[in-house]
């Protein structure tokens, strides 16, 4: 099972390729067809759909961490859950449990800035029906639909002090991530090295340099997604 899952590349992953846009199509189909559903359901309901994915979406890096493990040992260097979007997807039950907008102000920028690339440059090897290529895909675009499913259903949005808040938190990350990656050569967050794939990091330039220019670009990409809903906020408070 395990030679199933991780060893045997039964096809080789192709950003653009027919495999990418089915997994983007498919998943996000899915995302839009529950969200649609869930905002008819009593609120018991949705709450318990919610319940549901987000802990179906933590749970599944949890898995993942195991099968590697169990199929060719730990790893320090890529077995740690530190990704941005593994990581984000362990925070989703701190939410769920906690119901603080902290949490999820935080988590929002995170999902939509970060994931949001991962899903159009994804850093992926291995094609279906390889278990990575359905995890990264499952995690991915269901940490996005999570978050609509939160603003849409429950009604949860970002403020400004949300951008904030989530900047000083990746700030945080960041410099976590600093100490992990010294005290294990790893390259968690993209901060030793650049992706094997294609990403936007490619066009902020060499080591170290796209480091210091995502900084600069973090907050105002921040701003910009949080613009249309500053948009609505306003039409709707001069009606």
């Amino acid at each position: 099972m395990a030679n199933f899952l991780f060893f045997e590349n039964h096809s080789k992953f192709e950003s653009f390729g027919i495999q990418h846009l089915v997994a983007v199509l498919f998943f996000f189909t899915c995302g839009i067809i529950l969200i649609k559903w869930a905002k008819k359901l009593p609120k018991e309901k949705q709450i318990y759909i919610e319940k549901i994915l987000s802990y179906s979406l933590s749970f599944s890096i949890v898995l993942w961490t195991f099968l590697k493990i169990i199929d060719r040992g730990f790893d320090i260097k890529h077995d740690l859950p530190f990704q941005l979007c593994n990581f984000t997807a362990l925070l989703l039950p701190v939410f769920t449990i906690t119901r603080k907008k902290i949490y999820f102000e935080i988590i929002f920028f995170w999902i939509l800035a970060g994931t949001s690339q991962a899903v159009i440059t994804p850093d992926l090897a291995q094609g279906f029906p390889n278990y990575n290529f359905i995890k990264y895909w499952y995690v991915h675009t269901g940490l996005i639909i999570y978050v609509f499913y939160v603003t849409t259903v429950y009604q949860i949005y970002p403020t400004l002090k949300s951008v904030f808040k989530s900047f000083i938190a990746i700030q945080g990350y960041f410099l976590l991530m600093l100490i992990v990656n010294k005290m294990t050569n790893a390259n968690y967050f993209y901060i030793s090295r650049k992706p094997n794939s294609a990403t936007l990091l490619d066009y902020l330039g060499d080591w170290p340099y796209y480091i210091f220019t995502a900084e600069l670009i973090i907050l105002p990409y921040f701003l910009l997604i949080y613009f249309p809903f500053y948009l609505t906020k306003k039409r709707i408070s001069s009606k």
